[in-house]
């Protein structure tokens, strides 16, 4: 079994480095098939890297790339498996290097996988969110500002995050936890104008018509490229030193506010939107209740977030502005016949 250090001294941890090359390293991306696996993947198999993708298997990814013909397949249940007690072990009989976690959602298995991989693996690697932070006090957010979280989900990832954090710095698993946006990109709906799912918006900004807008629509939200956030876990595997104990915001550069938003949207078919403000008393009367509910959560926290630090210890350089994102989305939507909307897209 191989051996590694870590030393924790000073607030900025520093590892002891791993005695292997930083290629050819084997991965184990735990949901692996979702949407930053789909990105993420083919980025570490065209690195060198003998990549496995732990998953249900139910589902292929939302992408293709010939890259996935040199990705071992295993099939698990998380799940179950956590509930049974035998899924840390089944990640360390596939003996990784490096373990990228995108689908851990509470504390409970996050600290079960990091007791199993203490010693063991050289590196965890945790898919958290911006909803650890809560509804915003200060803009940008950085990962040492932002409010307490709201939310079970939301107060989960917190949980984890501080979890990993101490895990490392007091010298056990070295980790790291990256916290994305509202993830967007090709093969699923994004996250709207509205801050819901709801797809009407887009046959009612492409058409003209009139858009009911909780409040005064200055909310922000804060998107990112599946293929930015795969770029910033390859860049933590890379890192290990830098990103070792530490947490990034991983976003695009800038944030969409719910006018802004909507503006540009309607921009896309050659239109100008037709907003109303409302109450969001009358806002829940109109609209389906989860989708109301969705963008309560969105908009109520109001967030807009730095990368400074993600580009500072990891390099992190996003591609895409959230606007740019979106249409992309979009338009993949449109073309495979998965979103109706009024006029065609004239971008």
């Amino acid at each position: 079994m191989r051996t590694y250090g870590y030393d924790p001294s000073g607030r900025a941890a520093r590892c002891i480095p791993l005695p292997l090359s930083l290629k050819g390293v084997r991965i184990v991306v735990i949901g692996g098939s979702g949407h930053i696996g789909t990105f993420l993947i083919p980025r570490l198999v065209r690195a060198g890297h003998d990549v496995v993708s732990l998953s249900r298997g139910q589902r292929s990814t939302y992408l293709e790339d010939p890259a996935w013909q040199d990705v071992r397949h295993v099939a698990a249940d998380r799940t179950v498996e956590d509930r049974e007690g035998t899924f840390p072990n089944r990640v360390a009989d596939l003996r990784p290097d490096v373990v990228i976690d995108l689908i851990c959602f509470t504390l409970d298995s996050a600290t079960a996988l990091v007791d199993r991989l203490r010693g063991e693996t050289g590196h965890l690697i945790h898919c958290g969110s911006i909803w650890r932070h809560g509804p915003s006090r200060k803009a940008p957010i950085t990962e040492a500002t932002g409010a307490p979280p709201i939310g079970e989900y939301g107060i989960a990832k917190a949980a984890i995050a501080r979890m990993l954090q101490d895990e490392s710095r007091s010298g056990g698993l070295v980790t790291t936890s990256l916290h994305p946006g509202h993830i967007v990109g090709p093969g699923w709906h994004p996250i709207g104008p509205l801050g819901n799912l709801d797809p009407t918006v887009w046959q009612k900004l492409s058409a003209g018509r009139s858009i009911d807008v909780p409040g005064i629509g200055a909310e922000f939200m804060h998107h990112v490229h599946a293929d930015d956030v795969a770029q910033a876990f390859e860049a933590a595997v890379v890192n290990r030193d830098r990103a070792a104990g530490e947490d990034f915001s991983v976003v695009a550069p800038s944030a969409l506010n719910v006018r802004g938003y909507a503006q540009i949207g309607a921009s896309w078919f050659g239109r100008a939107p037709v907003l109303r403000s409302v109450t969001w008393d009358e806002f829940r009367g109109g609209t389906d209740d989860e989708a109301a509910k969705a963008s309560w959560e969105h908009l109520a926290r109001n967030h807009v977030f730095s990368i400074e630090k993600a580009r500072g210890l990891l390099g992190y350089t996003p591609r895409y502005e959230p606007d740019a994102a979106v249409l992309e989305s979009v338009r993949w939507l449109i073309d495979h016949g998965q979103l109706d909307v009024a006029n065609p897209l004239t971008v």
